[in-house]
């Protein structure tokens, strides 16, 4: 029998099991590093608080560059999978509550779609942490899903295998575009099910520009992805470079 979400949870709990990096196999520590080289290469300096860190890949790549860096996330499943290099540099916390002093890193990341999980007030508070944990000068880097693009190409339904894992994955839009609502359904081999939904609000540059420069951060620049590209309506990601003030 499928095993069903949780209806006390929040879906950001749900879904951010274990088994969640069999999704994403494909993002590796190889492409972790990749990614980490083109943040230092636009100014990313030290320390730096990796922000929704998952299972530690980026911050592992950014230590092995010699960043004294921290990763934070909810998810105790996905930090008991980090990998042993970064024991004593994890904290298990909430996004909108970061325990941290005030000012305490100059460099600030937060990748691979990991912001819009909150509702509207809630992602307010994430950047008020943002804001109060960056020191002046501080640089930080966001990696979201570009709106448009994610509107013109929206694949309702997919399904794929690997290694005898098949993953469907059911997506719509609600809130008039603004919100990207899937539901996951993971069937092992064995038949056991796990299912659950993800619930993401689309950011445009302008919807995050106000609310950045009301908290003392300014957007420098925007591309549609780590390889540089321009931003663009055919880019999938928005790589946002912000500076505190």
């Amino acid at each position: 029998m499928p095993l069903p979400p949780d209806p006390a949870e929040p879906w950001y709990v749900t879904a951010f099991r274990a088994d969640y990096r069999e999704l994403y196999a494909h993002r590796d520590e190889r492409a972790a590093d990749e990614e980490v080289q083109h943040l230092i290469k636009r100014g990313l300096q030290g320390p730096v608080l990796d922000l929704c860190c998952g299972f530690g890949r980026h911050a592992q790549a950014l230590q092995a560059h010699g960043f004294a860096v921290i990763g934070v996330d909810l998810s105790e499943e996905l930090l008991r999978g980090a990998h042993a290099a970064l024991a004593g540099r994890l904290v298990r916390c909430d996004a909108r509550s970061i325990p941290f002093q005030d000012q305490a890193f100059f460099g600030l990341v937060n990748l691979f779609s990991s912001f819009g999980y909150f509702g509207v007030q809630g992602d307010l508070q994430v950047l008020d942490e943002i804001s109060r944990v960056l020191q002046p000068g501080g640089v930080a880097f966001m990696d979201l899903m570009n709106p448009e693009y994610v509107r013109s190409t929206l694949v309702p339904y997919s399904e794929r295998e690997k290694q005898g894992v098949v993953l469907t994955e059911e997506r719509q839009l609600e809130d008039h575009g603004r919100q990207v609502v899937k539901q996951v359904c993971m069937t092992r081999p064995d038949g056991e099910q796990r299912r659950w939904r993800e619930d993401v609000r689309l950011y445009s540059v302008a919807d995050l520009s106000e609310s950045l420069h009301e908290r003392g951060i300014d957007v420098e620049s925007v591309v549609g992805g780590f390889d540089g590209r321009p931003l663009s309506k055919d880019a999938p990601r928005q790589l946002f470079c912000l500076r505190r003030r």
